[in-house]
Order: C-alpha cells, then structure tokens, then sequence
C-alpha cells in the first residue's frame, strides 16, 4: 500500500469478464478539498444515480511524491465519517472529512480520499461486465503562511521519449494541465486534460513527447495551473 499508485481523477476499475457492460452508479462533490488552518473539517457529497441500494467504501492516504513517484501511505492523522455506508436509490448522502491530529499544519497536508462503489455480489449476471468507480479526490489542509509555490521545469530524453521533470521549492502544491512544449515554432510535445499535481517541496515527471535530439534553442513550457495560465522557461539535461 505505501507506493500505491492512484490516478489524480476518477478511475474507472473493470471486472474480469465480457459481454454487456453495468454502468457505475455514484457521484462524488466536490473534486477537491482545501482547508485553511485552523479550519480542520469538511464534507464531501455523495450520489446514487441507480435504482436501486450501493455500498460505498471511504479511505483515506497521506500523499506523498518522492523521486518522480506518487506515494500513498496509511494515516490516522485524517479520518473520513462514516468509513463505509450504503446509499438508497437516486439518493445523496454526506462524508465529514477531519484532521483529528492534534500537530499543527506546518505548509501543506495532502492526502488522498479514496471513494469506492463496492460490486453488489447479488447482482452479478454472466456475460456482464460490472463497472464500479473509483474517486481519488486530493485533500489539502494548509497554513496560511505557507509559501507559495515555486516550480522549476527541465527536460530530459529517456529511451526515446521527452521527459518533463517539475521541482517545487516552495510549500504550496501546484496543479498543471494541458501543457505544450515549444522550442521556436515547433511543438515537441503536448498533453491535454490534467496532468497532474506537483506537491510542496516535492518533484515529479511525466512523459511529454519524443525526441531522438533537442536544439540548442530554448524550451518553453506552455500550460494551465490553479494559480491561472503560465508560459515557463525549460532546462534541457542532455540533448
């Protein structure tokens, strides 16, 4: 479980088995929490679409990001109540997420609130597929006197492909999508949608395009964050 690796947005998790396809029921809101000390309590609401009764499982993980890696660790530092409960149908239902921990918020917290739409065994039918959700949705308690982010970009070149590293030296997470790189007037690579989330004081990667080589012109890194749209400047490592 300590390198579980979880997508930033809902993933959508097969049974082993073919034929039709039983959609997924539950909605989660909102898709991310942010609490300012001393605020340490929120909810997040829950939805059944069916038609019928579905059994929901909340856990919650320390988020962690070491050597380019997402990290998910188990904690009692934040709870989320009830940890399981079963929704009726076409009906809403409301999980109190607390940091019980007595410790201060020394920057940012970030964890991780895992929401499962368990398998109804009894409704298991052969030659189907039971599509069941999953919601990761990022939880962060902070100090109002954390710095703010601050991010560094670099580019390497791994087995063909062009690697986007980002190194945040500041307290605050950012979060990056729909990134473009741009040496000149040529586009090197692009990813659309959320890419992902780089932690305070955390560094990560993710794959960005191919190259067999890089120009000695400059790279610039084109995107979106929390923090608004953003034009960066990229170190190239090795051409």
């Amino acid at each position: 479980m300590r390198r579980l690796l979880t997508r930033i947005s809902a993933a959508a998790i097969f049974m082993l088995s073919a034929g039709l396809v039983e959609a997924a029921s539950l909605r989660v809101a909102p898709t991310s929490l942010e609490l300012i000390a001393p605020d340490s309590a929120a909810v997040l609401n829950l939805h059944n679409d069916a038609k019928r009764p579905i059994n929901v499982q909340i856990r919650v993980f320390r988020w962690r990001q070491a050597g380019g890696v997402e990290q998910l660790e188990p904690t009692l530092d934040v709870v989320a109540s009830p940890p399981s409960t079963k929704i009726g149908p076409n009906a809403d239902y409301v999980v109190r997420v607390v940091r019980v921990s007595k410790a201060p918020v020394g920057a940012e917290e970030s964890y991780r609130l895992l929401v499962d739409e368990l398998p109804d065994p009894s409704r298991k039918k052969a030659g189907t597929v039971a599509l069941v959700l999953r919601y990761s949705v990022p939880v962060f308690f902070r100090n109002p006197d954390a710095k703010p982010s601050d991010v560094s970009f670099s580019l390497s070149r791994a087995e063909g492909r062009l690697v986007l590293t980002a190194r945040n030296n500041g307290e605050s997470r950012l979060r990056l999508s729909n990134l473009t790189l741009v040496q000149g007037s040529k586009k090197l690579g692009a990813r659309s949608g959320l890419v992902g989330y780089v932690l305070g004081g955390a560094t990560m990667q993710w794959p960005l395009g191919t190259a067999k080589s890089l120009a000695a012109s400059p790279v610039t890194l084109k995107g979106q964050s929390d923090l608004g749209p953003f034009d960066a400047p990229v170190a190239i490592k090795g051409r």
